[in-house]
């Protein structure tokens, strides 16, 4: 075997153009499929952050109108204890109102968090443009289009009226931008208490709101969210509530997948031929070696050992620059504000598995030149001398 090493490098470093040529169109397969891989993956990260990022995965609701969580705090550490998957959950507590200031009133969605969790999934503190998140009874903070539509400023005190409940006064403590018109022209948020207190309920809560480590096992965490309650109880999650998007990503996985199986498949064809016109450049060094006595086994692992070594360099060189393509991408194709179109998202695991493919597809190629040679008679190699 270390024979079959020896001669495989020699035969490599015999023919140094030939050789470069192989390795650089290994790594230029590579480099494809880790720029396509963490291309998708970047902004596959990117659609699902911008859209179910910042909101509820899964969702459990007390079913009916009057109808709420009453002890969810136990049930809070029941579910997060029992089930890997998630991530956090929040408790939250929502009425609709008007928010009345001097002759003016505007519809509001009052929405009321425990901000300890609500934070981790709606990143309050981040989308802040001004003051502070409620922390007392009677506080609130509103978007920044129901702001100017009021007219408010920072420690005004208003007016919530709640229908068929009558009016509380709060008091506006900070200002926040979701980036979408929607939501900063109707949300509210306070304090789980100041709700409840608006409500003239007890500690309960109507939602418990979820974050997942995997997003794509909504389906089965909402299943099994629901088995887990006794009561009138429903859930929802994002991949019912957004089933395009679902698709979308799907067929995102999938077109990337085919482009990658067709770049390596390529490359195992290109060194497959190479490869085999190497037999008959070198026939007649097999059929000296194999005058020699070296044995046929050996003759056939000396192209093995070349498919190999081929994919250990071509699949370094392809790592590197399928790397350096993407921080390129990155750096270049930029949004107006500066920030990248894409993301950049790299997933060792997946640049792991990119390099052993290549390394597998090279060795595998190396297959039937080495049966050709392992067949080469002597005799033969004297005759067409």
């Amino acid at each position: 075997m270390k024979l079959a090493f020896s001669i495989a490098k020699r035969f490599l470093a015999s023919g140094k153009l030939q050789t470069l040529m192989i390795v650089l169109g290994i790594a230029v397969g590579v480099s494809v499929q880790v720029f396509i891989g963490s291309l998708i993956g970047g902004l596959q990260n990117s659609l699902i952050d911008k859209t179910i990022g910042n909101s509820s995965q899964v969702t459990l609701i007390a079913d009916g109108d009057n109808a709420y969580i009453q002890d969810y705090n136990q049930v809070i550490t029941d579910l997060s204890g029992a089930n890997s998957e998630i991530k956090v959950i929040s408790a939250n507590l929502n009425t609709n109102g008007f928010l009345i200031q001097g002759e003016v009133s505007e519809p509001t969605y009052l929405r009321g968090f425990d901000f300890t969790n609500a934070n981790q999934i709606y990143h309050f503190d981040e989308k802040l443009t001004e003051g502070r998140l409620p922390n007392t009874l009677g506080e609130v903070a509103i978007g920044i289009g129901l702001a100017d539509l009021l007219g408010v400023n920072l420690g005004d005190t208003i007016d919530m009226q709640i229908p068929l409940l009558g009016v509380v006064q709060v008091s506006v403590v900070g200002f926040f931008d979701f980036n979408v018109q929607a939501i900063n022209n109707l949300w509210a948020i306070s304090t789980l208490s100041t709700v409840q207190n608006a409500l003239s309920l007890g500690d309960v809560a109507k939602q418990l709101e979820m974050q997942l480590v995997d997003v794509f096992t909504a389906q089965d965490v909402a299943t099994w969210v629901e088995s887990m309650m006794i009561g009138n109880y429903a859930t929802t999650n994002w991949i019912e509530q957004n089933a395009e998007l679902l698709s979308g990503l799907q067929g995102q996985s999938t077109s990337s997948l085919m482009i990658q199986v067709f770049v390596m498949v390529s490359v195992v064809l290109g060194i497959s031929s190479v490869l085999a016109i190497t037999v008959l450049q070198k026939s007649k060094q097999i059929g000296i070696l194999k005058a020699m006595g070296i044995k046929d086994k050996d003759a056939s692992l000396v192209f093995l050992f070349e498919g190999f070594l081929l994919g250990i360099f071509g699949a370094i060189m392809g790592v590197l620059f399928g790397l350096g393509l993407t921080a390129m991408f990155t750096t270049f194709a930029l949004n107006a504000d500066g920030t990248p179109v894409v993301p950049l998202s790299i997933d060792y695991g997946f640049i792991a598995l990119s390099a052993l493919i290549a390394l597998a597809a090279s060795t595998f190629a190396s297959l039937i030149p080495a049966r050709r040679s392992s067949k080469l008679s002597v005799i033969e190699v004297i005759r067409n001398a």
